[in-house]
């Protein structure tokens, strides 16, 4: 454990005070931990692109930031979910009224595949409809 070493402050009255008032807020149990810490935080900001920057965010922003993003996240899983069901409703529903054969259902998958990851995951029905309903002589 490192010693510390006495060191000699001035402060303006004022700022005494300030501190003082403060070392409750900070859970600072004396003047020398709410200046060290006061340091640190001050190091941090001045510092915001280092790994010590983390030290002058409060907790209470980080908490904010990640109830936003788990709120998010909840409200994206839970459409994902409703989209993965009529998905299925509709798989289901052109499975029973379409007699396909298996060698066309892979072919398809593979061509939705490709087409999902040319198109970079926007669907548009026009083009499955162009597509579908487009005559041998446009190829």
């Amino acid at each position: 454990m490192e010693k510390k070493e006495k060191q000699a402050v001035w402060l303006y009255p004022e700022t005494k005070e300030l501190m003082i008032s403060h070392l409750k807020a900070a859970n600072a149990r004396s003047q020398s931990e709410f200046i060290e810490d006061a340091i640190k935080f001050y190091a941090g900001y001045l510092d915001c692109n280092s790994s010590i920057a983390t030290e002058y965010l409060a907790p209470v922003l980080t908490s904010i930031i990640d109830g936003i993003v788990k709120g998010s996240e909840y409200r994206i899983n839970r459409g994902l979910f409703k989209l993965a069901v009529e998905s299925a409703m509709q798989s289901h529903f052109l499975a029973a009224v379409n007699d396909v054969d298996d060698e066309t259902v892979e072919n398809l998958r593979g061509m939705c595949v490709d087409e999902v990851r040319h198109i970079n995951g926007v669907i548009n029905f026009e083009r499955a409809y162009d597509y579908q309903n487009r005559s041998d002589d446009d190829e």
